[in-house]
């Protein structure tokens, strides 16, 4: 990744020229004038203003510029169907974080949102209750229960649960084959609104970090790793969809979330089980596994 900055000098920008600068600003933005949607022409010329603003704040040099494009161009080479390397930039920068907040505002007591990352796909596999949805992935067995309720209290009877996750080499199916799938599934909760399955015991990993972004990551100083998580996406009629992750407690690089996606609430108590202990269902586990509760609740589509 060029340096492009490394020679800028800053320069005393005179009266004279923040008025010719400014008077461009305004000339973009009035070009927006005769748009007919209200919020796209709210959308465009906010960013119009808010990029001419950082343009103009940094003093951005034409090499500067030239080395931004080029990024960018770069980044939609390496995209395709499985990789996404915008959502990686927009998540490395926060972006995606701070849309996540902007649009699920804390209710009542509704578990929070988080990123959706890269990795999510369409055709998962359906289980029911109980199941393993590893289907091979390599990792230790956690069993991960729960139950899915409104604010009130009352359970969410048929509510869908998506899943997803990376094997213990830190990578998802996807990154293996387009066509696999492994570590991801969807079920529904029961008349009672719990859930239950077998999937695998998180552990920390790199984004991808041959492209664009990883090296942005590395010439900043900027670590590529993602805390352990365990990703969901939880769907009921009348509620708001929510898209979350939880994080195993006691992670050392919890705070260092490259993609800034830990919230305290969504830290959860993984409880590790020695070789031999007798599981929840039953089923014969020739070594160590652990265990998790998760508690979901979802805000009603008005709130």
């Amino acid at each position: 990744m060029m340096h492009p900055h490394a020679d800028h000098v800053p320069r005393e920008v005179t009266s004279e020229q923040q008025a010719v600068e400014q008077r461009l600003v305004e000339r973009v933005v009035a070009s927006f004038d005769a748009c007919g949607d209200p919020r796209l022409k709210e959308v465009m010329t906010s960013l119009v203003r808010h990029l001419h603003s950082f343009i103009r704040e940094v003093q951005l040099t034409e090499p500067e510029w030239d080395a931004a494009i080029e990024f960018l161009t770069r980044a939609g080479h390496i995209t395709d169907d499985v990789r996404q390397e915008f959502i990686l930039l927009s998540d490395t920068l926060g972006a995606s974080m701070q849309t996540i907040n902007v649009n699920n505002q804390a209710y009542g007591d509704a578990t929070d949102a988080t990123v959706f990352g890269p990795f999510f796909v369409e055709d998962s596999p359906a289980i029911e209750n109980g199941d393993d949805l590893a289907f091979g992935a390599s990792g230790e067995p956690c069993w991960v229960e729960g139950t899915v309720t409104d604010t009130e209290g009352n359970p969410l009877a048929g509510a869908r649960i998506e899943v997803w996750e990376a094997d213990e080499d830190g990578r998802y199916d996807v990154q293996y084959d387009a066509g696999k799938r492994a570590a991801r599934a969807h079920l529904f909760t029961d008349v009672n609104g719990a859930y239950r399955f077998w999937g695998l015991t998180p552990t920390p990993y790199p984004i991808p970090d041959d492209g664009p972004v990883g090296e942005m990551l590395a010439v900043v100083g900027r670590s590529p790793l993602r805390a352990a998580h365990l990703h969901f996406m939880v769907s009921a009629d009348h509620h708001r969809k929510l898209v979350t992750h939880i994080f195993p407690e006691g992670d050392s690089i919890l705070w260092d979330d490259t993609v800034f996606g830990v919230k305290e609430s969504l830290i959860k108590r993984f409880e590790s089980q020695p070789a031999g202990t007798p599981t929840p269902d039953g089923r014969e586990i020739e070594g160590t596994w652990s265990r998790v509760r998760f508690d979901i609740v979802l805000a009603s589509a008005a709130a």
